[in-house]
């Protein structure tokens, strides 16, 4: 049995997510993704806009996932030996960078193939959160807590 596993934030779900765990469910028998917690967001610069208990039920929702787990650090390596997983799926936006071809020799001495799936062009969660700043007038995050305070006082 091939098992595949691929992590990421999965915040502001959209047709990149669902296309990479479609295409990687292809490639394996079983597929476990990793959704990032709220305490590593916070560490890699960014605060998630949906909760980690709701974004790994939206993707734990897919049906081309058969398994979620919490990632708690990024080390991808010690997440794929954990599980038994062959297959590591990313995007390609990392693909020929210094830091992955070092994962890339790591992950070969352990037999683990790296697949790397073509980036959605054109959307992101960054793109839908800028869109989202311009569109409703978001300066940070603070605006948010407030309209959303706001509109369960009216």
């Amino acid at each position: 049995m091939v098992i595949g596993y691929t992590a990421g934030v999965f915040d502001l779900f959209h047709i990149g997510h669902l296309t990479l765990l479609k295409n990687a469910k292809a490639l394996c028998d079983k597929l476990v993704v990793g959704v990032t917690v709220d305490e590593l967001v916070l560490y890699k610069g960014k605060r998630a806009m949906i909760p980690f208990s709701d974004r790994a039920e939206i993707v734990r929702s897919i049906k081309y996932v058969d398994a979620v787990v919490p990632q708690y650090d990024m080390d991808k390596l010690a997440a794929c030996k954990k599980l038994g997983a062959s297959v590591l799926f990313v995007g390609d936006d990392w693909y020929g960078t210094e830091k992955w071809k070092k994962y890339e020799e790591e992950f070969r001495k352990e037999g683990i193939k790296i697949v790397y799936f073509p980036y959605t062009k054109g959307i992101s969660s960054t793109k839908i959160t800028e869109a989202l700043k311009a569109a409703r007038g978001w300066a940070d995050g603070k605006e948010v807590a407030g309209t959303e305070e706001n509109h369960l006082n009216q």
